[in-house]
C-alpha cells in the first residue's frame, strides 16, 4: 500500500514537472510567432528597387507638343527583358533586415488606431528592454530570399541604386515591430515597412495575424503609409 502511495506521487511530480519546462516564457513566445510569420509578410511587402521604375513612357516632342512614340514599342521590349529576366532569376533575392525590433512608434499608432481598436491589444512585458534583436538564423536557408542584416553595408540612403545586381547591396530593406496580442493570444498586430533603398522610397504597413489551428499566419496587410 505504501509502495503504491510513493509512485503515484512520484508519477504526479513528475507531471507537474513535465508541464513546467513546456512553457514557453512570454519573450520567448512572441519571437517563436515573429519568426511563423516573418517570410509570409516580407513576400507580401518587399520592395525591389531593380523594377521600381516602371515601363518607360514615349518621349514627348517640345517642338510639336506631340508624343513621339518612334522607337518606343523597341524601348518597352527591353524593359519587359529586363523584368522577366529578374523574375526568372533563380538566385536567392538579398533583403537588408533591421534587426532591432522595437515597439510600434506613436505615429504608427495614431494611424492604425484609425484601422483597428488597439484597447485590446497589449504587449507582453520583456525582463530585459522593451526591444529585442530579431535573429535571422532560422532563415538562412530560405529558398526565395537572402536575409542580411544591414548593419553589414552602408546605411541605405548611401547606396549606388545604379547597381542592378543582386550581390553587392541589398535590393531593399525591411523592418518590424514587436507584436501586440489581444488577451487571448490568438490575434496579434505589428507594423512593417520596406524601402528600395537610397531614401527613395518607402511604404509602411499594419499586419494583422490570427492563430489558425495551431498555426500563425497573416491574415490582413493594410498599407498605412508611403514615402
Amino acid at each position: 500500500m505504501k509502495l503504491s502511495k510513493f509512485i503515484f506521487i512520484t508519477l504526479v511530480l513528475l507531471s507537474s514537472f513535465g508541464c513546467k519546462k513546456k512553457e514557453v516564457p512570454k519573450s520567448e513566445f512572441e519571437k517563436e510567432v515573429l519568426n511563423s510569420v516573418f517570410v509570409e509578410i516580407v513576400d507580401s511587402i518587399y520592395m525591389d528597387r531593380r523594377m521600381m521604375l516602371g515601363p518607360p513612357p514615349p518621349l514627348f516632342n517640345s517642338k510639336t507638343n506631340k508624343i513621339d512614340t518612334t522607337g518606343h514599342a523597341a524601348e518597352l521590349k527591353k524593359y519587359w527583358r529586363y523584368t522577366d529576366s529578374i523574375k526568372n532569376d533563380k538566385k536567392r533575392i538579398l533583403l537588408g533586415v533591421y534587426d532591432r525590433v522595437g515597439k510600434i512608434s506613436s505615429f504608427e499608432t495614431e494611424m492604425i488606431s484609425k484601422e483597428v481598436n488597439l484597447s485590446n491589444f497589449t504587449y507582453d512585458t520583456l525582463k530585459e528592454d522593451e526591444e529585442f534583436k530579431f535573429d535571422l538564423k532560422p532563415f538562412k536557408n530560405n529558398k526565395k530570399f537572402r536575409f542580411e542584416n544591414t548593419s553589414k553595408y552602408l546605411h541605405e540612403k548611401e547606396w549606388n541604386l545604379n547597381d542592378k545586381s543582386n550581390s553587392l547591396i541589398p535590393v531593399g530593406t525591411i523592418f518590424i515591430s514587436r507584436i501586440q496580442f489581444d488577451k487571448t493570444k490568438k490575434t496579434g498586430i505589428l507594423s512593417a515597412g520596406a524601402s528600395c533603398g537610397g531614401g527613395n522610397c518607402g511604404r509602411g504597413f499594419l499586419v494583422l495575424i490570427e492563430n489558425k489551428a495551431g498555426k500563425w499566419k497573416v491574415n490582413k496587410i493594410i498599407q498605412t503609409w508611403v514615402s
